[in-house]
């Protein structure tokens, strides 16, 4: 059985038009949401659906800002460690005095003078392991990493009230908690 060229045509044309309709936004309010269980039958169930979508778009950046301010904790909590000095060794202020890259300069503020070394960092310090605390960056990673994915995956189901949601809980949580961390650290 021969088919036209002008049957090829209209297949191929309704097919794209069939896989085209999934890039198109949809206000469906029986749109899936991670499985087929969770498909909204009432106005109530979508609603819920949407409450649920702005508050994990919010929580997402209660996340970002914990994790921020974990961060910064952190990093004070290391910038305050002492250090003991070991026999045979130099102490600091000495291998600063000895040090090409330092200069003595004169610090003076509100009229008192101190002398003080200025010191060229050489290298990138890396922070070194603690299991006190990347046990719990690693989580922190893994919960932002999962809600992000859960969020994506609303916005690709296309549903223009998901989408919606989605854009409102990060504005919500963005205007709860964004000021903790989108300034840089200080240190």
């Amino acid at each position: 059985m021969a088919h036209s060229h002008d049957d090829m045509d209209m297949s191929s044309s309704s097919s794209s038009h069939d896989s085209g309709h999934m890039s198109v936004f949809n206000n469906d309010m029986m749109t899936a949401l991670y499985s087929a269980v969770w498909t909204p039958t009432t106005a109530g169930a979508y609603a819920g659906t949407i409450i649920f979508l702005i508050f994990l778009g919010a929580f997402f950046r209660f996340l970002l800002a914990g994790k921020a301010m974990a961060e910064a904790r952190w990093l004070d909590a290391e910038m305050k460690r002492r250090y003991v000095v070991v026999q045979g060794k130099l102490p600091i202020s000495e291998q600063v005095s000895r040090d090409d890259l330092s200069k003595r300069v004169t610090l003076t503020e509100n009229g008192v003078e101190e002398n003080v070394f200025v010191v060229q960092r050489k290298e990138q310090i890396h922070r070194p392991f603690r299991l006190s605390v990347d046990p719990l960056r690693a989580a922190f990673d893994t919960l932002i990493t999962g809600v992000g994915y859960l969020l994506m995956l609303a916005v690709m189901t296309v549903n223009v009230g998901y989408f919606l949601a989605v854009l409102g809980g990060t504005f919500l949580g963005s205007l709860l908690v964004g000021r903790f961390y989108g300034v840089a650290s200080e240190h």
